[in-house]
């Protein structure tokens, strides 16, 4: 090993030790990145795509919007900060959403199609809020850091380069791959984390969790043999519908004790957004 090569890895090494945490659920993970880094990016790359991508205007669709993801963001424990979340609807027919550091939300008007009540699309940015509060963008960085694989990108992220090549690379840390052309999905333990925080924060302000299997047998139906696009980098499986039953009967708990205190979000999904109905068979848990 050359001394450029062993003085790389005992860098990294050292940083890793430096800045290794655990994430929500426990899980050990390395973040380099500080806050205010990954909300600069995160705004950044907002404004980029709000630029980029038609917003839909019709009030009431954001205001439907507005209200499920309200009534989630109520529901982030304190110690993650009290932001007012900036909640943009897209007009595409994008099976998508997302979230970004700095407290900003996109949801795809064709998203508002395939998630049919407000439960389940309360399930979906219940999921894209927790990937930010589990810092999983800083996560997926920093590993390409350590891996020396990604110092461009992380030159982009901490401000210090303006390279539009690396740009796309950058932004699919962030969950925006599909869009960019550059896929960097989560990994499996991420994409748990996401889906039983995110159950947690919808059933806590008063949706029905039991609507979040509902909701991915929806999403893998969409588009007839295709792929949506938030399956390609959010993979769906038997799997994904097991562990959320396995934290439903906690997850009820959590809903029950949200309308007892008065929380029931009356948010009302314009009807210009009905299709034809579809099979309502689910593998929820009956017991729960």
């Amino acid at each position: 090993m050359n001394k450029v090569l062993k003085a790389a890895v005992i860098a990294s090494s050292i940083i890793a030790l430096l800045s290794c945490s655990a994430s929500p659920t426990g899980r050990k993970r390395v973040l380099l990145y500080d806050d205010s880094k990954m909300s600069a990016l995160g705004a950044q790359s907002f404004e980029e795509i709000k630029k980029q991508e038609k917003i839909y205007t019709d009030k009431a669709t954001n205001d439907y919007v507005a209200c499920v993801s309200n009534a989630v963001t109520a529901e982030i424990p304190g110690h993650y900060g009290d932001e007012d979340w900036e909640v943009v609807v897209f007009d595409s027919e994008q099976v998508n959403a997302f979230a970004l550091p700095g407290a900003h939300v996109g949801v795809y008007t064709g998203l508002i199609k395939v998630a049919e009540t407000p439960d389940q699309l309360a399930t979906v940015i219940g999921h894209e809020i927790a990937h930010v509060l589990a810092e999983h963008s800083n996560e997926r960085l920093s590993q390409n850091q350590i891996a020396g694989i990604g110092t461009a990108v992380a030159a982009v992220a901490i401000g210090v380069s303006d390279d539009i090549k690396h740009k796309g690379a950058a932004m699919a840390a962030l969950g925006l791959g599909v869009q960019y052309g550059v896929l960097l999905p989560y990994g499996r333990a991420q994409e748990s984390e996401a889906d039983l925080m995110g159950l947690d924060l919808m059933a806590s302000a008063g949706f029905d969790p039991r609507a979040s299997v509902f909701l991915w047998q929806n999403m893998a139906k969409a588009g007839g043999g295709s792929v949506p696009e938030f399956l390609s980098t959010h993979p769906s499986s038997q799997t994904r519908i097991t562990d959320l039953n396995s934290r439903m009967s906690r997850a009820i708990q959590l809903e029950k004790q949200a309308i007892a205190q008065g929380k029931s979000p009356q948010c009302i999904r314009p009807a210009s957004f009905d299709a034809k109905d579809t099979s309502k068979e689910s593998d929820v848990d009956k017991t729960s």
